[in-house]
């Protein structure tokens, strides 16, 4: 029998996510480490993993999702836990800060954070990752439009 921890229905979901028209699917490259980051409506969440992590489904809420991967060569990279900070802003020039929280499954980390949006909201994202041993902070960013209807 195949036993799956919530994590890895998480990180399935999320992935399985990716290949839904209306995401963003970026990664940065920085220094020797990749920051993979995407944003979806809740709705899209299977229910299981949307209560296990505290998630309302809904089509006017979001999930924003970065990991970060420390470069190995010959592998695919090393998840890598972070200090993540996130900021987003609407076309009216309106920022706010997104509390990311951290879910750690086995070697691997994802930090998420979910938050209202409206029909049509276009949101620019800064994401600035700090990598666990580091003092130097990375950039990225990323821009999503939202469709609640």
């Amino acid at each position: 029998m195949n036993h799956r921890t919530p994590c890895h229905l998480l990180a399935a979901a999320l992935t399985l996510a990716i290949a839904a028209p209306a995401i963003a699917q970026t990664s940065t490259a920085a220094d020797g480490y990749t920051i993979h980051h995407n944003a979806i409506t809740t709705d899209t969440l299977d229910p299981k993993i949307a209560l296990t992590y505290g998630l309302q489904r809904s089509k006017n809420r979001a999930l924003l999702n970065v990991s970060v991967v420390k470069e190995a060569p010959g592998t695919t990279g090393k998840s890598t836990p972070a200090q993540v900070a996130t900021k987003a802003k609407n076309l009216l020039g309106q920022s706010w800060e997104i509390p990311m929280r951290e879910i750690k499954d086995g070697d691997s980390y994802y930090y998420i954070a979910d938050f209202l949006v409206k029909n049509q909201d276009t949101l620019e994202f800064d994401i600035s990752v700090t990598p666990a041993g580091q003092s130097k902070s990375y950039k990225a960013k990323m821009s999503q439009q939202f469709f609640t209807e």
